[in-house]
């Protein structure tokens, strides 16, 4: 999820830890426990963009990281908190919850988290999106109201409970809401007589109304969108695979490494006489048009014996059309 959403997690989560104790440092010290898994987003400062991408949401976002610097961090606060009645081991359970609560939550959206490093396993849920103004407005309200109450009374108890279990149910709605729209488009499939290999779904952007899914056929995939508020049947796009395109490269260790992070959802596309990988799993720009663009995609370029692989800038351009188009479909086709 985003960093605000991630702070106030863990000032909530640090509140409920140890806020009765310290009062607002529980939830200060929270909040830095629910952005340290982020600090891996810093890797393209010093490494290459594909191991950057393999990094992120790695070791930082798993149960052992959460386990080992725990204790770290909580002698860290300690001994710069020497005068706080809380012990070493309180601090270093705040952190411990601040940092597991972090991977939990990411687990929830579509890139997912290895939470279980260093066993290659990936958990993605897919039923929220990275930013969602429902489930973190509402978690912020309550947040600043705790905070603004009374150390150890029973109002600043009240706000911050409210505000996790609020929050926590409109997550198990999206769960629920993902359920659904996977049997319409189900229910699609089958009244179009369309066989399929396997499906994902996904919400999309900033909310959990229109959802998106990729179905695998055997040479291509279906791309669909449905919104809760539709009355026509849905409707897919057909994406060729095209993966042929990229047999004389296939055996390179980069190339395997990128169909790895995209977990097979990938097609090879030919833009100009340019070739292009594109990750499937977060949609594209511009799905309805002649040749989509993807948000993810990367730009394969061999000259001689070298293969040069770019990932490709995004279009602020793009974005902007995308949220347009968005803001129209979500009320229904």
């Amino acid at each position: 999820m985003d960093s605000l959403t991630q702070i106030v997690l863990g000032a909530a989560v640090g509140e409920a830890v140890l806020g009765k104790k310290v009062g607002n440092k529980a939830m200060l010290y929270g909040a830095i426990a629910g952005t340290i898994p982020d600090l891996d987003s810093f890797a393209p400062l010093f490494t290459d963009f594909i191991t950057a991408i393999e990094i992120h949401r790695g070791f930082s976002h798993s149960l052992l990281f959460a386990i080992l610097f725990a204790p770290i961090f909580g002698g860290l606060i300690s001994r710069i908190e020497r005068k706080s009645i809380a012990t070493w081991k309180e601090w270093s359970w705040l952190m411990f919850w601040g940092l597991i609560t972090h991977p939990l939550l990411d687990a929830h959206t579509t890139w997912g988290t290895q939470l279980f490093w260093p066993f290659d396993l990936r958990i993605a849920y897919k039923n929220i999106f990275v930013i969602d103004p429902l489930y973190t407005i509402p978690f912020l309200v309550f947040l600043i109201l705790a905070m603004r109450s009374k150390r150890g009374s029973e109002k600043r108890r009240k706000y911050n409970n409210l505000g996790l279990i609020v929050s926590s149910i409109y997550m198990l709605i999206t769960i629920g809401l993902k359920g659904l729209s996977y049997m319409k488009f189900q229910e699609a499939l089958e009244e179009q007589d369309i066989s399929y290999l396997q499906m994902q779904t996904r919400p999309s952007p900033f909310n959990t109304i229109m959802w998106s899914a990729n179905i695998e056929l055997h040479d291509a995939y279906l791309l669909g969108d449905y919104s809760f508020f539709d009355s026509q049947p849905i409707q897919f796009t057909r994406i060729p695979k095209n993966h042929e395109l990229i047999d004389f490269i296939r055996t390179e260790d980069r190339i395997q490494r990128i169909i790895a992070i995209s977990q097979g959802w990938y097609t090879i596309s030919n833009r100009n006489g340019n070739i292009y990988l594109n990750d499937l799993r977060f949609g594209a720009v511009n799905l309805h048009e002649e040749n989509p663009k993807f948000i993810f995609s990367y730009l394969l370029k061999t000259n001689s014996d070298n293969l040069e692989i770019t990932e490709v800038p995004r279009d602020p351009e793009d974005a902007t059309k995308l949220l347009s188009d968005l803001s129209s479909r979500v009320w229904g086709n």
